[in-house]
């Protein structure tokens, strides 16, 4: 119990140094899947444990995110067009198992 403990601790001190470094609070809740106001509690509470000249470039940040967005964008463009590759094999499977398909009768 007290390993994972100390995990979420890390990633607790982790999240309020990307908040130190620069990031919005409301990019690291969107990035983390918590409250904004959570990340705030965390900054206050553990803001002294973080050492100033640890803290990782705004900008490396601002790019990792971007990256991040971008990767995002493109995963749900290839994601919409394998749904209507399914959607179009789907509808010739259908067509397949029919004894008088109807592009049959438009051919005669």
């Amino acid at each position: 119990m007290r390993r994972s403990s100390k995990l979420y601790e890390e990633v607790r001190i982790e999240v309020v140094r990307e908040a130190m470094s620069g990031i919005k609070v409301g990019v690291l809740a969107r990035k983390y899947n918590l409250h904004p106001e959570t990340i705030r509690n965390w900054i206050r509470t553990y803001r002294d444990e973080v050492d100033i000249h640890e803290l990782p470039p705004a900008d490396h940040q601002l790019q990792e995110l971007k990256r991040l967005q971008d990767v995002e964008v493109k995963y749900e463009k290839a994601m919409k067009v394998l749904g209507e590759k399914e959607l179009e094999i789907e509808i010739l499977r259908e067509l397949l198992k029919k004894k008088n398909p109807a592009y049959l009768k438009n051919l005669k």
